[in-house]
């Protein structure tokens, strides 16, 4: 799946603009602040129906406007699809395929595959398990329309059993009992669904950083989950005082976690900047062929926002060498580095390229 054409209105700084893409490799260069991420940013909306950084909707939509709008024409083979999204500020954006809304947001999912690698995917390493949890969940949803139907009735549950625990009045057993039920039920299948996730994503993580890093170092992940117990069911009823005294749900798959490991130590700890990027790139190309991979119709959109910062000159290099080749389909890369795009371009083998100045919401085709 590639995206040829994108429409905007008021999305961000971007006041207005309708470009044209390769097929291959799309450069963005500019300043910062200039519309580089805000650009990716829309072509992330159109693959996730939501911003990778603004949680709020009406926070897309530029300064004193009332609306944003978005289209995406993408081709696949021989195939067209019409992406669109109009969105009023106060009320629910509306989000259609080829013309006809949908009804659920979660139906779009993994309709066009996507991965975005940006500095915001620092928070992967010091940031909460909620963020890892994202990761897995982004990556499994992409592929497994199941997967996403059993989030959401989990999250459902687990909504409805800590409204209970922080109710004033015992909670009735027989109904917060229902709701565990379920928790335990679609908790038992999102377990195992991310257990085998990481066990199969390991080694593509694990070649990734060897090859960026020139085998600097050793790297790997360890999945930790109430689910590794026994019966998710048990540990969740058997430690129901614990909850009630608290006031909200300790456990379940939603408190699972992710170990990011550098030579058998907390990355987090341990990692140098340089490190820390390297190895965030690394799960983020790995994710890119594991959803290749698993989902053999679309290859997915790659986007590359500011990946070369606080990078030496060897990983520079060892990452640009990744990306030139052919395995990778349609990318979009920002830098403020004229340099580095050369580089890109001048390795490829395929000419088939755009490049676009940026400059206050405004693309200019080089």
């Amino acid at each position: 799946m590639t995206l040829r054409q994108l429409t905007l209105l008021n999305y961000k700084n971007i006041e207005e603009a309708e470009l044209i893409f390769s097929p291959k490799i799309n450069c963005l260069i500019g300043q910062n602040g200039e519309g580089k991420t805000n650009l990716l940013d829309a072509i992330h909306f159109l693959s996730f129906t939501k911003s990778a950084f603004n949680s709020i909707d009406s926070q897309i939509v530029r300064h004193e406007q009332p609306y944003m709008m978005l289209k995406g024409i993408y081709e696949s083979g021989n195939d067209t699809e019409e992406i669109s999204c109009a969105l009023q500020v106060g009320k629910r954006k509306n989000f259609r395929r080829n013309g006809k809304e949908y009804k659920k947001f979660s139906e779009h999912i993994g309709l066009i595959p996507l991965i975005m690698i940006s500095p915001s995917d620092s928070e992967l390493i010091i940031g909460g398990s909620e963020n890892r949890r994202r990761f897995i969940d982004m990556t499994i949803s992409q592929f497994n329309p199941i997967y996403i139907a059993s989030l959401a009735r989990y999250a459902k549950a687990l909504q409805q059993k800590n409204i209970m625990l922080k109710a004033e009045e015992e909670p009735n057993v027989e109904v917060i009992s229902m709701y565990e039920e379920i928790m335990a039920e679609t908790g038992e299948y999102i377990f195992k669904e991310r257990d085998k996730f990481i066990n199969d994503f390991i080694p593509f993580f694990q070649k990734y950083y060897s090859f960026i890093s020139g085998n600097h170092e050793n790297v790997s992940i360890k999945y930790t989950s109430h689910g590794q117990r026994g019966p998710l069911l048990s540990t969740i009823q058997n430690n129901r005082y614990k909850e009630r005294i608290v006031g909200y749900s300790l456990y379940g798959v939603h408190k699972d976690d992710l170990e990011m490991l550098i030579d058998s130590y907390p990355i987090k700890r341990e990692g140098s900047q340089g490190q820390n990027k390297t190895y965030l790139i690394a799960l983020k190309l790995a994710q890119f062929e594991f959803i290749k991979k698993s989902n053999k119709s679309n290859s997915p959109i790659l986007l590359l926002d500011d990946i070369f910062d606080k990078l030496d000159a060897t990983r520079v290099s060892n990452i640009i060498n990744l990306v030139s080749k052919e395995s990778f389909g349609q990318i979009f890369i920002t830098d403020t580095n004229r340099e580095h795009l050369d580089v890109i371009l001048q390795q490829t083998t395929n000419t088939n390229y755009k490049i676009y100045k940026v400059s206050n919401g405004v693309f200019t085709e080089d």
